[in-house]
């Protein structure tokens, strides 16, 4: 009889210990980080970036830990990077050109988590590669910029040389000079993607050499703000500069100067990224997407823009999401006149990717 009670004793503190504990299949949320170059308060690069992690928390709910650092320099990324590999994250998305290989150099030493880099263009079998087609955008701007410009001068505030910038400044030159022979591009180089100060030095700079219209690729709304300042007190007939979204829209920041803006849509990658690391399907990979995937979107066309134009700036995105029409269709020389490409003849990948020296008509050198 006692040993009767002892066993029904036992089976009750077993079942009850084990209604107390955990679902066994309970999983843990797959850690999910970023590195970010910029504040996520940039409204430029960063911003959209982080638009994209809190995109991936809506989808995914209590199934993904997302977390982020921001600001942090190219030149010191390593031990950011690495750091979030330590915390235990299992996908690691490191966001600017100069984390290349510092995020190769910590995928070695973490070979089960996964990197993607963006704008890169080194793999690893636990390291992919992403960006968009920003240069189809700059089409865009480039035709409006040639267009809309009354002084034949236009200013482009630049990053760092790297392929990605100079393919960019290349692009909206070639958009604009083809509607406006006598356009003339001056460029700032000013070595940072984040620094609001020099950004907005770079646009003064510009309008005082005549500029009426401002490309930048940099991150910072700082010279939006500069171009939409130029619009108050205005009389009846005048007008002031016109300025360009970077990276998110731009719109609040100059109601007024902002013609369109190229916006980077990440989230729908990301999304399918981190699926892929749930569905353990995951692999290493390039990905270059333009404006036909929508990770390259375009602003819609400010009113200011007489019809004509933004009828003809509605005809060019359609060309270009369909494939119908380049950024790099020749005849096109280089800066120092040898000939690039032929009549009809389209660039490839390749040399777009690894673009270095300015097209025929730019003036000017590229920092070495």
């Amino acid at each position: 009889m006692n040993i009767l009670k002892t066993l029904a004793l036992s089976t009750a503190l077993t079942l009850g210990a084990t209604a107390a504990m955990p679902d066994a299949h309970t999983e843990d949320p797959l850690k999910v980080g970023f590195i970010y170059v910029g504040p996520i308060g940039d409204y430029g690069w960063s911003y959209q970036h982080d638009q994209g992690r809190l995109a991936i928390e809506e989808e995914f709910g209590d199934a993904v830990e997302t977390s982020y650092l921001e600001s942090v320099p190219e030149g010191d990324s390593e031990r950011a990077i690495r750091r979030m590999a330590q915390e235990g994250h299992d996908l690691i998305f490191t966001t600017s050109f100069g984390y290349m290989t510092p995020t190769l150099r910590v995928a070695q030493q973490f070979p089960d988590v996964k990197f993607e880099h963006a704008t890169g263009y080194q793999r690893a079998d636990n390291v992919s590669t992403y960006s968009g087609r920003f240069y189809e955008g700059r089409v865009v701007q480039g035709y409006l910029a040639g267009e809309m410009t009354e002084s034949n001068v236009v200013g482009y505030i630049a990053s760092f040389p790297i392929p990605e910038v100079i393919r960019g400044i290349n692009a909206a030159y070639l958009a604009a000079s083809e509607v406006n022979p006598d356009v003339e591009f001056k460029i700032i180089w000013v070595s940072t993607w984040f620094d609001p100060g020099k950004e907005a030095d770079a646009a003064n700079a510009l309008i005082e050499q005549g500029a009426d219209v401002i490309l930048q690729h940099t991150d910072s709304t700082a010279a939006m703000t500069i171009a939409e300042a130029t619009w108050e007190g205005l009389e009846e007939g005048e007008r002031g500069i016109y300025a360009f979204g970077q990276a998110s829209d731009m719109l609040e920041f100059g109601p007024n100067a902002r013609l369109t803006s190229i916006i980077d849509d990440w989230a729908p990658y990301y999304i399918e990224r981190v699926q892929a690391v749930m569905d353990g399907e995951w692999e290493s990979a390039d990905a270059w997407h333009g404006i036909d995937e929508g990770m390259t979107a375009i602003g819609a066309l400010n009113e200011n823009i007489p019809e004509e134009i933004r009828a003809e700036a509605e005809a060019i995105i359609e060309a270009v999401r369909s494939g119908e029409r380049h950024a790099f269709t020749g005849p096109i020389n280089w800066q120092n006149g040898e000939q690039w490409l032929a009549e009809g003849e389209t660039a490839d990948d390749g040399t777009l990717l690894g673009m270095n020296r300015y097209v025929e008509g730019i003036e000017g050198t590229i920092p070495q």
